[in-house]
């Protein structure tokens, strides 16, 4: 019986330790993504959101994307429409072009607003130039994260290539 409970024990401890390797890779292919979808957006500096105002799609361009806590941020004002129509349909777009490899990115994500003053502060800090216009701690600067992302990469020349994180 002794043995029985042994094994049975063994098992147990294997099982529980191959979950939490299955996480733990599950978790470095969403930071690998992530990271490759950010590498993405920086390399190509600029890239145009779109939102949902009514009936009516509204596109603008865009200039932030920060790591920060294992989400993928942007940055934008709440005095501004863009942050309304989002409050409103949380549901983006995001497409980003890379003209000299011939190279796009279509991101469709969910956005989520984060008001802690840490996460604006780190952002504002990869930004230094957007501190003239905001402050982790004035009432207008929003940072939002990026989640049930869907990412896909395009050429001219290859096959698409879907992320997710």
């Amino acid at each position: 019986m002794k043995r029985l409970v042994s094994l049975l024990s063994l098992f147990l401890l294997g099982a529980s330790m191959n979950t939490v390797m299955a996480s733990n890779i599950v978790d470095s292919l969403k930071t690998s993504s992530m990271q490759e979808v950010y590498d993405f957006l920086k390399k190509c500096g600029h890239y145009f959101i779109a939102t949902v105002d009514g009936d009516q799609p509204r596109v603008r361009p865009f200039g932030t994307a920060v790591i920060f806590e294992n989400k993928l941020y942007i940055q934008t004002g709440k005095k501004k429409n863009v942050s309304k129509q989002m409050k409103a349909n949380p549901k983006i777009e995001i497409c980003a072009l890379d003209l000299a490899a011939g190279k796009w990115l279509r991101i469709a994500a969910t956005v989520v607003e984060d008001n802690r003053r840490e996460a604006k502060q780190y952002v504002l800090d990869q930004y230094p130039d957007l501190k003239s216009m905001y402050s982790a701690d004035d009432d207008n600067t929003q940072v939002l994260y990026l989640k049930n992302v869907t990412a896909t990469f395009s050429s001219f020349g290859g096959e698409p290539k879907e992320v997710k994180f």
